[in-house]
């Protein structure tokens, strides 16, 4: 995930919530060599009110940016989207095709598919790759991520390895 130039990140709901769940969104903000932001239709696909206070906090603060679907391009890519997936999805994966920045997504099956069509499989970003790139920073330590890693699989989400450890 680490370039030399500023890599832009636009943020699904799901990373977002998983990174709220842990209280880690200001550490996106952390991150050197990243930008992070979020589109409007993704803020509002949170429903817990709690966790759109937080996020609405976090853009405020800086730690993300907003970014609006508004080109042609990328407006007529986010109606064929909708088609297939939701509100958030279609707007990430359209400004991430249209704009060349990554998408933080941890959808799976089709979305996955399509993403991969459209972008291919080194511009996705999941909440491991976040976590992972905090650990390589010093922002975080490998145990703090494995206890991230613990709270976030007693909230169904699961990762495929045992510590992060293994991954450096």
């Amino acid at each position: 995930m680490t370039t030399d130039a500023e890599t832009i990140v636009v943020m699904d709901a799901n990373v977002l919530i998983n990174l709220l769940r842990i209280g880690q969104v200001p550490l996106l903000a952390r991150l050197n060599g990243y930008r992070f932001l979020v589109p409007e239709e993704v803020m509002q696909e949170i429903a817990d009110l709690r966790q759109r206070e937080l996020l609405a906090s976090a853009v405020a603060a800086g730690y993300l940016g907003q970014v609006v679907v508004d080109t042609v391009d990328s407006l007529a890519l986010f109606a064929e989207l909708r088609e297939r997936m939701g509100r958030g999805e279609a707007a990430c994966l359209a400004l991430a095709a249209t704009t060349g920045t990554h998408i933080a997504s941890d959808e799976k099956k089709r979305f996955r598919r399509c993403a991969i069509e459209l972008i291919g499989p080194t511009r996705i970003v999941r909440t491991e790759s976040i976590l992972l790139e905090a650990i390589r920073q010093g922002h975080i330590s490998v145990a703090e991520a494995d206890g991230f890693k613990e709270a976030l699989e007693a909230n169904r989400y699961s990762m495929s390895f045992g510590s992060f450890s293994e991954l450096l």
